[in-house]
């Protein structure tokens, strides 16, 4: 099994900052991409930003230049750094990664539980 373990939401006043991290365990062959995606209440979940294990990166537009995402494959560990944070980055923040459990399998997409970030005066 694959368990994916998110750290580091809270509550900031706008123009601050929040690091998260997402932290995998379990057995696996390998990970790809991992990323991080976003819900806001009334909304559809949305990509925030996605790494591969090469280091390519994407980001929505909405926070490109804001955040930053990082990945440390020793630990197999993924980080959000969020800065100059607005309201309407509030929402729930969920940890994605792309596994190939065996060799033999396609990759199969794992979420973590998802972490809070609130994002008020």
């Amino acid at each position: 099994q694959v368990q994916l373990v998110e750290s580091g939401g809270g509550l900031v006043q706008p123009g601050g900052s929040l690091r998260l991290s997402c932290a995998a365990s379990g057995r696996w062959f390998s990970i790809n991409a991992m990323g991080w995606y976003r819900q806001a209440p009334g909304n559809q979940r949305e990509l925030v930003a996605t790494i591969t294990s090469g280091g390519s990166t994407y980001y929505a537009d909405s926070v490109k230049g804001r955040f930053t995402i990082s990945r440390d494959n020793a630990k197999n560990t993924v980080y959000l750094q969020m800065n100059s944070l607005k309201p309407e980055d509030t929402a729930v923040y969920y940890c994605n990664a792309e596994v190939k459990v065996r060799l033999w399998e396609p990759p199969s997409d794992y979420w973590g539980q998802g972490t809070q970030v609130t994002v008020s005066s």
